[in-house]
Protein backbone atom coordinates (compact mmCIF):
# COMPACT_ATOMS: atom_id res chain seq x y z
CA UNK A 1 0.00 0.00 0.00
CA UNK A 2 1.59 3.43 -0.96
CA UNK A 3 2.13 6.03 1.46
CA UNK A 4 -0.77 8.14 -0.29
CA UNK A 5 -2.99 5.68 0.38
CA UNK A 6 -2.21 5.07 3.98
CA UNK A 7 -2.71 8.60 4.52
CA UNK A 8 -5.99 8.84 2.73
CA UNK A 9 -7.11 5.76 5.11
CA UNK A 10 -5.81 7.33 8.18
CA UNK A 11 -7.35 11.31 7.63
CA UNK A 12 -11.26 8.73 6.60
CA UNK A 13 -13.75 9.19 9.15
CA UNK A 14 -14.83 5.31 10.01
CA UNK A 15 -17.90 4.48 12.07
CA UNK A 16 -18.38 5.34 15.63
CA UNK A 17 -18.84 1.33 16.96
CA UNK A 18 -16.12 0.74 19.64
CA UNK A 19 -12.93 -0.23 18.69
CA UNK A 20 -10.84 -1.06 21.89
CA UNK A 21 -6.93 -0.21 21.31
CA UNK A 22 -4.11 -1.02 23.71
CA UNK A 23 -0.95 0.59 22.64
CA UNK A 24 2.30 -0.96 24.70
CA UNK A 25 4.77 1.52 24.95
CA UNK A 26 4.30 5.36 25.74
CA UNK A 27 6.71 7.16 24.11
CA UNK A 28 6.94 9.75 20.93
CA UNK A 29 5.98 5.93 18.77
CA UNK A 30 3.05 5.49 21.22
CA UNK A 31 1.82 8.59 21.38
CA UNK A 32 1.86 9.22 17.44
CA UNK A 33 -0.16 6.39 17.20
CA UNK A 34 -2.61 7.43 19.39
CA UNK A 35 -3.16 10.42 18.08
CA UNK A 36 -3.50 9.74 14.39
CA UNK A 37 -6.00 6.71 15.68
CA UNK A 38 -7.91 9.10 17.39
CA UNK A 39 -8.03 11.23 14.45
CA UNK A 40 -9.39 8.29 12.03
CA UNK A 41 -11.89 6.49 14.27
CA UNK A 42 -14.84 8.15 15.87
CA UNK A 43 -14.75 4.82 17.84
CA UNK A 44 -11.67 4.26 18.93
CA UNK A 45 -11.10 3.94 22.63
CA UNK A 46 -7.54 4.24 23.44
CA UNK A 47 -5.43 2.50 26.28
CA UNK A 48 -1.78 3.34 26.77
CA UNK A 49 0.29 1.35 29.07
CA UNK A 50 3.62 1.24 29.89
CA UNK A 51 5.66 -0.33 32.71
CA UNK A 52 7.11 2.70 33.53
CA UNK A 53 4.75 5.13 36.29
CA UNK A 54 5.66 7.95 33.81
CA UNK A 55 4.94 8.49 30.16
CA UNK A 56 6.78 9.84 27.60
CA UNK A 57 9.73 7.01 26.72
CA UNK A 58 13.09 8.43 25.22
CA UNK A 59 11.72 12.06 25.39
CA UNK A 60 12.18 11.95 29.03
CA UNK A 61 14.73 9.38 29.53
CA UNK A 62 16.75 9.62 26.47
CA UNK A 63 16.86 13.33 25.42
CA UNK A 64 19.81 14.71 26.99
CA UNK A 65 19.30 17.38 29.92
CA UNK A 66 20.90 20.39 27.80
CA UNK A 67 18.27 19.74 25.26
CA UNK A 68 15.42 21.07 26.68
CA UNK A 69 14.13 22.38 23.18
CA UNK A 70 13.81 18.71 21.80
CA UNK A 71 11.43 17.76 25.04
CA UNK A 72 8.55 20.13 23.51
CA UNK A 73 6.59 17.37 21.80
CA UNK A 74 5.39 16.68 25.52
CA UNK A 75 3.23 19.11 25.34
CA UNK A 76 1.66 17.39 22.53
CA UNK A 77 1.68 13.88 24.19
CA UNK A 78 -0.14 15.33 26.95
CA UNK A 79 -3.11 16.85 25.18
CA UNK A 80 -2.85 13.32 23.76
CA UNK A 81 -3.66 11.54 26.86
CA UNK A 82 -6.10 13.66 28.08
CA UNK A 83 -8.39 13.08 25.22
CA UNK A 84 -11.84 11.78 26.53
CA UNK A 85 -11.03 8.95 24.78
CA UNK A 86 -7.35 8.01 25.63
CA UNK A 87 -6.33 7.04 28.40
CA UNK A 88 -2.81 6.19 30.25
CA UNK A 89 -2.27 3.35 32.54
CA UNK A 90 1.47 3.12 34.05
CA UNK A 91 3.51 0.77 35.97
CA UNK A 92 1.86 -1.58 33.97
CA UNK A 93 4.49 -4.72 32.82
CA UNK A 94 3.92 -6.41 29.72
CA UNK A 95 4.81 -10.02 30.24
CA UNK A 96 4.88 -10.01 34.00
CA UNK A 97 1.48 -8.28 34.64
CA UNK A 98 -0.40 -9.03 31.36
CA UNK A 99 0.15 -11.55 29.03
CA UNK A 100 0.43 -10.73 24.97
CA UNK A 101 -2.26 -13.09 24.68
CA UNK A 102 -4.18 -11.61 27.72
CA UNK A 103 -4.08 -7.96 25.91
CA UNK A 104 -5.70 -9.59 22.39
CA UNK A 105 -8.33 -11.41 24.09
CA UNK A 106 -9.39 -7.99 25.51
CA UNK A 107 -8.84 -5.46 22.77
CA UNK A 108 -9.60 -5.34 18.81
CA UNK A 109 -6.21 -3.83 18.07
CA UNK A 110 -3.17 -4.04 20.18
CA UNK A 111 -0.41 -1.74 18.96
CA UNK A 112 3.49 -2.91 20.45
CA UNK A 113 5.36 0.25 20.45
CA UNK A 114 7.94 -0.16 23.69
CA UNK A 115 11.21 0.34 22.06
CA UNK A 116 14.55 -0.44 22.33
CA UNK A 117 15.43 -0.85 26.72
CA UNK A 118 18.39 -3.57 25.84
CA UNK A 119 21.51 -2.77 23.93
CA UNK A 120 24.32 -4.77 21.56
CA UNK A 121 26.87 -6.44 22.75
CA UNK A 122 30.19 -6.47 21.04
CA UNK A 123 30.97 -9.81 21.88
CA UNK A 124 34.73 -9.19 22.90
CA UNK A 125 36.84 -10.57 25.97
CA UNK A 126 36.63 -8.32 29.03
CA UNK A 127 32.75 -6.90 27.93
CA UNK A 128 31.93 -7.82 31.86
CA UNK A 129 34.17 -5.89 33.81
CA UNK A 130 33.22 -3.11 35.46
CA UNK A 131 33.44 0.05 34.48
CA UNK A 132 32.17 -1.08 31.09
CA UNK A 133 29.02 0.14 30.25
CA UNK A 134 26.52 0.56 27.67
CA UNK A 135 25.78 4.06 26.58
CA UNK A 136 21.91 3.77 27.03
CA UNK A 137 22.89 3.00 31.18
CA UNK A 138 24.69 6.11 31.45
CA UNK A 139 21.88 7.99 29.65
CA UNK A 140 19.32 6.61 31.54
CA UNK A 141 21.85 7.24 34.62
CA UNK A 142 22.01 10.99 34.36
CA UNK A 143 18.26 11.39 33.34
CA UNK A 144 17.08 9.39 36.12
CA UNK A 145 15.52 6.51 34.94
CA UNK A 146 14.39 4.79 37.86
CA UNK A 147 16.10 0.98 36.87
CA UNK A 148 19.77 3.05 36.74
CA UNK A 149 19.54 5.30 39.05
CA UNK A 150 21.73 3.62 41.77
CA UNK A 151 24.49 3.54 38.97
CA UNK A 152 28.21 4.28 40.31
CA UNK A 153 30.33 5.00 37.01
CA UNK A 154 33.53 5.59 38.45
CA UNK A 155 34.39 9.12 37.01
CA UNK A 156 37.47 9.33 39.31
CA UNK A 157 40.21 6.64 38.44
CA UNK A 158 41.77 8.24 35.91
CA UNK A 159 41.37 11.26 33.59
CA UNK A 160 39.75 9.65 30.55
CA UNK A 161 36.92 7.35 28.93
CA UNK A 162 36.67 6.06 26.02
CA UNK A 163 33.24 5.90 24.05
CA UNK A 164 33.02 3.27 20.91
CA UNK A 165 30.89 4.57 18.53
CA UNK A 166 30.48 8.16 16.62
CA UNK A 167 27.03 8.78 16.14
CA UNK A 168 24.60 11.28 18.04
CA UNK A 169 24.54 8.88 21.02
CA UNK A 170 28.10 8.69 21.66
CA UNK A 171 28.15 12.72 21.25
CA UNK A 172 25.47 12.96 23.96
CA UNK A 173 27.64 11.24 26.64
CA UNK A 174 30.96 13.12 25.03
CA UNK A 175 29.19 16.24 25.67
CA UNK A 176 27.76 15.93 29.21
CA UNK A 177 31.60 14.24 30.24
CA UNK A 178 32.77 17.35 28.96
CA UNK A 179 30.50 20.50 29.66
CA UNK A 180 31.09 22.54 32.40
CA UNK A 181 28.63 21.57 35.10
CA UNK A 182 27.27 24.93 35.75
CA UNK A 183 26.13 24.97 32.42
CA UNK A 184 24.19 21.58 33.60
CA UNK A 185 23.19 22.70 36.91
CA UNK A 186 19.94 24.38 35.55
CA UNK A 187 18.84 21.67 33.01
CA UNK A 188 16.70 18.44 34.48
CA UNK A 189 19.50 16.39 34.93
CA UNK A 190 19.31 14.28 37.96
CA UNK A 191 20.94 15.63 41.12
CA UNK A 192 23.21 12.54 41.87
CA UNK A 193 24.60 12.48 38.23
CA UNK A 194 25.67 16.51 38.56
CA UNK A 195 26.89 15.49 41.89
CA UNK A 196 28.98 12.60 40.42
CA UNK A 197 30.16 14.95 37.56
CA UNK A 198 31.17 17.95 39.49
CA UNK A 199 33.45 15.78 41.49
CA UNK A 200 35.09 14.13 38.39
CA UNK A 201 38.27 13.93 37.04
CA UNK A 202 37.50 13.02 33.49
CA UNK A 203 38.83 15.59 31.36
CA UNK A 204 40.07 13.53 27.96
CA UNK A 205 37.18 11.59 25.77
CA UNK A 206 38.07 9.33 23.03
CA UNK A 207 35.35 9.08 20.85
CA UNK A 208 36.69 5.27 18.63
CA UNK A 209 34.94 4.70 15.17
CA UNK A 210 35.85 1.76 12.80
CA UNK A 211 35.50 3.89 9.87
CA UNK A 212 36.66 7.42 9.07
CA UNK A 213 35.75 10.82 9.06
CA UNK A 214 33.43 10.60 6.27
CA UNK A 215 31.57 7.78 7.09
CA UNK A 216 31.18 9.32 10.56
CA UNK A 217 27.26 8.46 11.68
CA UNK A 218 26.32 12.02 13.60
CA UNK A 219 24.84 14.71 12.31
CA UNK A 220 26.08 18.27 11.76
CA UNK A 221 24.40 19.62 14.24
CA UNK A 222 25.03 18.04 17.30
CA UNK A 223 28.61 17.80 15.87
CA UNK A 224 28.73 21.61 15.96
CA UNK A 225 27.05 21.68 19.41
CA UNK A 226 29.99 19.46 21.14
CA UNK A 227 32.71 21.61 19.03
CA UNK A 228 31.47 24.80 20.34
CA UNK A 229 31.75 23.79 23.91
CA UNK A 230 33.90 26.44 25.66
CA UNK A 231 37.70 26.02 26.96
CA UNK A 232 37.47 21.95 25.02
CA UNK A 233 40.40 21.22 22.54
CA UNK A 234 39.39 19.16 20.02
CA UNK A 235 42.34 16.98 18.69
CA UNK A 236 42.45 14.72 15.32
CA UNK A 237 45.26 12.94 13.59
CA UNK A 238 45.60 14.44 10.38
CA UNK A 239 46.71 11.46 8.90
CA UNK A 240 43.22 10.24 9.96
CA UNK A 241 41.25 13.52 7.62
CA UNK A 242 43.07 12.02 4.36
CA UNK A 243 40.54 10.90 2.17
CA UNK A 244 40.41 8.76 -1.03
CA UNK A 245 38.44 8.15 -4.30
CA UNK A 246 36.13 6.63 -3.01
CA UNK A 247 35.59 9.20 0.50
CA UNK A 248 35.19 11.62 -2.45
CA UNK A 249 32.75 9.97 -4.15
CA UNK A 250 30.51 9.28 -0.59
CA UNK A 251 30.67 13.20 -0.18
CA UNK A 252 30.21 14.31 -3.75
CA UNK A 253 26.80 11.68 -3.20
CA UNK A 254 26.10 12.92 0.41
CA UNK A 255 25.64 17.01 1.37
CA UNK A 256 25.57 15.60 5.03
CA UNK A 257 28.67 13.89 4.66
CA UNK A 258 30.50 16.57 3.19
CA UNK A 259 29.41 19.21 5.65
CA UNK A 260 30.27 16.69 8.87
CA UNK A 261 34.30 16.15 7.14
CA UNK A 262 34.81 20.14 6.82
CA UNK A 263 33.23 20.56 10.28
CA UNK A 264 36.09 18.36 11.54
CA UNK A 265 38.67 19.29 9.05
CA UNK A 266 37.93 22.96 10.41
CA UNK A 267 38.18 22.05 13.98
CA UNK A 268 41.36 20.07 13.34
CA UNK A 269 43.41 23.14 11.97
CA UNK A 270 41.51 25.59 14.59
CA UNK A 271 43.33 23.41 17.41
CA UNK A 272 46.73 23.18 15.45
CA UNK A 273 49.95 22.29 17.77
CA UNK A 274 48.16 23.81 20.95
CA UNK A 275 49.03 21.88 24.02
CA UNK A 276 47.51 23.85 26.15
CA UNK A 277 48.00 23.34 30.30
CA UNK A 278 47.59 19.92 32.53
CA UNK A 279 43.82 19.17 33.31
CA UNK A 280 42.79 21.06 29.96
CA UNK A 281 39.50 19.03 28.82
CA UNK A 282 40.25 17.03 25.41
CA UNK A 283 38.05 15.29 22.93
CA UNK A 284 39.81 13.34 20.66
CA UNK A 285 38.27 11.46 17.68
CA UNK A 286 39.81 8.10 17.39
CA UNK A 287 39.12 7.13 13.25
CA UNK A 288 39.97 3.68 11.74
CA UNK A 289 39.71 1.81 15.30
CA UNK A 290 37.41 -1.12 15.97
CA UNK A 291 37.69 -2.72 19.46
CA UNK A 292 39.54 -5.72 20.30
CA UNK A 293 39.28 -6.88 24.06
CA UNK A 294 39.11 -4.82 26.92
CA UNK A 295 42.00 -4.79 29.34
CA UNK A 296 41.86 -5.56 33.16
CA UNK A 297 43.32 -3.00 35.96
CA UNK A 298 46.04 -5.19 37.68
CA UNK A 299 45.47 -3.33 40.69
CA UNK A 300 41.72 -3.24 40.79
CA UNK A 301 40.86 -6.80 39.40
CA UNK A 302 37.41 -7.16 37.61
CA UNK A 303 37.82 -3.50 36.65
CA UNK A 304 38.36 -2.14 33.28
CA UNK A 305 41.91 -0.16 32.69
CA UNK A 306 42.19 0.24 28.44
CA UNK A 307 41.01 -0.89 25.64
CA UNK A 308 42.49 -2.60 23.38
CA UNK A 309 42.66 -1.40 19.75
CA UNK A 310 42.97 -2.60 15.92
CA UNK A 311 43.87 -0.49 13.12
CA UNK A 312 41.70 -0.51 10.27
CA UNK A 313 41.27 0.48 6.61
CA UNK A 314 38.69 1.07 4.55
CA UNK A 315 37.94 -1.93 1.21
CA UNK A 316 34.87 -0.97 -0.97
CA UNK A 317 31.99 -3.28 -1.00
CA UNK A 318 30.49 -1.87 -4.23
CA UNK A 319 27.26 0.41 -4.41
CA UNK A 320 29.68 3.50 -3.13
CA UNK A 321 30.00 1.68 0.14
CA UNK A 322 33.39 0.93 2.34
CA UNK A 323 33.06 -1.43 4.96
CA UNK A 324 36.04 -1.14 7.72
CA UNK A 325 38.34 -4.44 7.65
CA UNK A 326 41.07 -5.31 10.39
CA UNK A 327 45.09 -4.35 9.69
CA UNK A 328 46.35 -6.85 12.54
CA UNK A 329 48.18 -3.91 13.81
CA UNK A 330 47.07 -2.93 17.67
CA UNK A 331 47.37 0.10 19.91
CA UNK A 332 45.81 0.50 24.00
CA UNK A 333 43.98 3.42 24.85
CA UNK A 334 43.95 3.35 29.36
CA UNK A 335 40.79 4.31 30.73
CA UNK A 336 38.99 4.35 33.75
CA UNK A 337 35.63 3.81 32.20
CA UNK A 338 34.22 3.05 28.56
CA UNK A 339 31.00 3.23 27.07
CA UNK A 340 29.78 1.25 24.15
CA UNK A 341 27.57 3.50 21.73
CA UNK A 342 26.68 0.78 19.43
CA UNK A 343 23.20 0.81 19.23
CA UNK A 344 20.10 -0.04 21.11
CA UNK A 345 18.43 -2.94 21.11
CA UNK A 346 14.59 -4.48 21.40
CA UNK A 347 13.97 -6.92 23.49
CA UNK A 348 11.47 -9.87 22.52
CA UNK A 349 7.98 -11.07 24.37
CA UNK A 350 6.57 -14.67 24.47
CA UNK A 351 4.39 -15.00 21.80
CA UNK A 352 5.83 -12.68 19.68
CA UNK A 353 7.49 -13.43 16.41
CA UNK A 354 11.02 -11.43 16.91
CA UNK A 355 13.61 -11.27 14.09
CA UNK A 356 16.98 -11.58 16.67
CA UNK A 357 19.55 -10.78 13.84
CA UNK A 358 17.45 -7.36 12.86
CA UNK A 359 16.64 -6.79 16.70
CA UNK A 360 12.69 -6.49 15.07
CA UNK A 361 9.34 -7.70 14.90
CA UNK A 362 8.82 -8.90 11.44
CA UNK A 363 6.32 -6.69 9.72
CA UNK A 364 4.77 -5.57 6.34
CA UNK A 365 3.68 -2.11 7.05
CA UNK A 366 3.35 -2.26 10.81
CA UNK A 367 1.32 -5.55 10.43
CA UNK A 368 2.87 -8.18 12.64
CA UNK A 369 3.69 -11.38 10.77
CA UNK A 370 2.54 -15.39 11.09
CA UNK A 371 -0.08 -13.65 13.86
CA UNK A 372 -3.84 -13.45 13.51
CA UNK A 373 -5.05 -9.88 12.36
CA UNK A 374 -5.10 -6.90 15.10
CA UNK A 375 -1.39 -7.10 15.95
CA UNK A 376 0.82 -4.17 14.96
CA UNK A 377 4.18 -2.59 15.50
CA UNK A 378 5.59 1.22 15.53
CA UNK A 379 8.94 2.41 16.39
CA UNK A 380 12.00 0.62 16.99
CA UNK A 381 10.63 -2.33 17.57
CA UNK A 382 9.41 -1.65 14.05
CA UNK A 383 12.06 -0.54 11.69
CA UNK A 384 15.44 -0.86 14.58
CA UNK A 385 16.79 2.05 16.41
CA UNK A 386 17.45 4.49 14.39
CA UNK A 387 15.61 7.87 13.48
CA UNK A 388 14.77 11.05 15.39
CA UNK A 389 11.41 11.55 16.98
CA UNK A 390 9.90 13.06 14.00
CA UNK A 391 10.86 9.70 12.28
CA UNK A 392 8.20 8.10 14.70
CA UNK A 393 5.55 10.70 13.38
CA UNK A 394 5.83 8.53 9.80
CA UNK A 395 6.32 5.39 11.37
CA UNK A 396 2.79 5.88 13.29
CA UNK A 397 1.24 7.14 9.96
CA UNK A 398 2.15 4.27 7.68
CA UNK A 399 1.64 1.26 10.74
CA UNK A 400 -2.50 3.34 11.49
CA UNK A 401 -2.54 3.14 7.83
CA UNK A 402 -2.65 -0.42 7.61
CA UNK A 403 -5.10 -0.82 10.87
CA UNK A 404 -7.67 1.64 8.84
CA UNK A 405 -7.41 -0.72 5.96
CA UNK A 406 -8.27 -3.49 7.79
CA UNK A 407 -10.59 -2.31 10.08
CA UNK A 408 -12.46 -1.24 6.39
CA UNK A 409 -11.81 -4.18 4.87
CA UNK A 410 -13.47 -6.25 7.89
CA UNK A 411 -10.43 -8.09 9.05
CA UNK A 412 -10.20 -6.27 12.44
CA UNK A 413 -12.98 -4.73 15.07
CA UNK A 414 -16.07 -7.12 14.33
CA UNK A 415 -16.03 -9.06 17.27
CA UNK A 416 -17.22 -7.71 20.81
CA UNK A 417 -14.43 -6.65 23.14
CA UNK A 418 -14.05 -5.73 26.88
CA UNK A 419 -11.56 -2.63 26.60
CA UNK A 420 -10.55 -0.77 29.26
CA UNK A 421 -13.35 -2.23 31.67
CA UNK A 422 -11.51 -5.78 31.38
CA UNK A 423 -8.06 -4.29 31.47
CA UNK A 424 -9.32 -2.27 34.81
CA UNK A 425 -10.64 -5.71 36.80
CA UNK A 426 -7.86 -7.92 35.07
CA UNK A 427 -5.41 -5.76 37.13
CA UNK A 428 -7.62 -5.76 40.19
CA UNK A 429 -7.70 -9.36 40.37
CA UNK A 430 -3.62 -9.23 39.78
CA UNK A 431 -3.01 -6.44 42.23
CA UNK A 432 -1.38 -4.36 39.60
CA UNK A 433 -0.86 -0.33 41.47
CA UNK A 434 -1.17 1.10 37.85
CA UNK A 435 -0.76 4.33 37.36
CA UNK A 436 -3.15 6.98 35.74
CA UNK A 437 -2.33 10.16 33.77
CA UNK A 438 -3.87 12.05 37.16
CA UNK A 439 -1.15 10.10 39.01
CA UNK A 440 1.48 11.13 36.60
CA UNK A 441 -0.24 14.68 36.70
CA UNK A 442 1.09 14.48 40.60
CA UNK A 443 4.48 13.52 39.67
CA UNK A 444 5.09 16.03 37.02
CA UNK A 445 3.42 18.69 40.17
CA UNK A 446 6.19 16.98 42.55
CA UNK A 447 8.98 17.44 40.20
CA UNK A 448 8.56 20.77 39.29
CA UNK A 449 8.33 22.30 42.81
CA UNK A 450 11.09 20.55 43.79
CA UNK A 451 12.70 22.15 41.08
CA UNK A 452 12.19 25.90 41.70
CA UNK A 453 14.25 25.45 44.76
CA UNK A 454 17.43 24.35 42.85
CA UNK A 455 16.09 26.62 40.05
CA UNK A 456 15.97 23.93 37.27
CA UNK A 457 12.71 23.02 35.41
CA UNK A 458 11.81 19.91 37.07
CA UNK A 459 14.04 17.76 40.02
CA UNK A 460 13.11 14.39 38.66
CA UNK A 461 12.03 11.49 41.01
CA UNK A 462 14.57 8.65 40.42
CA UNK A 463 13.27 5.56 42.66
CA UNK A 464 10.56 3.41 41.88
CA UNK A 465 9.12 3.80 45.49
CA UNK A 466 9.51 7.80 45.30
CA UNK A 467 7.61 7.86 42.05
CA UNK A 468 4.59 5.86 43.04
CA UNK A 469 4.87 7.64 46.29
CA UNK A 470 4.29 10.77 44.63
CA UNK A 471 1.49 9.39 42.26
CA UNK A 472 -0.55 8.25 45.06
CA UNK A 473 -0.75 11.03 47.46
CA UNK A 474 -3.23 12.75 48.06
CA UNK A 475 -4.05 15.43 46.41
Amino acid sequence: MSMFLARRLVTRCFSSRPLHVCIVGSGPAGFYTADKLLKAHEGARIDIIDRLPTPYGLVRSGVAPDHPETKIAINQFSRVAQHERCAFYGNVKLGSDLSLSELRDLYHVVVLAYGAESDKDLGIQGESLGGVFSAREFVWWYNGHPDYSSLKPDLKSSDTAVILGQGNVALDVARILLRPTTELASTDIATHALSALEESSIRKVYLVGRRGPVQAALTAKELREILGIKNLHIRIKETDLSVTPADEEEMKNSRARKRIYELLSKAAAAAGTFEGDCGQRELHFVFFRQPERFLESDESKGRVSGVNLEKTILESVGSGKQIAVGTGEFEDINCSMVLKAIGYQSVPINGLPFDHKKGIVPNVRGRVVSTEPGLYVCGWLKRGPVGIIATNLYCAEETVGSISQDIEEGGVGKSEKEGSKGLMQLLEKKEVKMVDFSGWEKIDAKEKQMGIDRNKPREKLVTWEDLLAAASADS
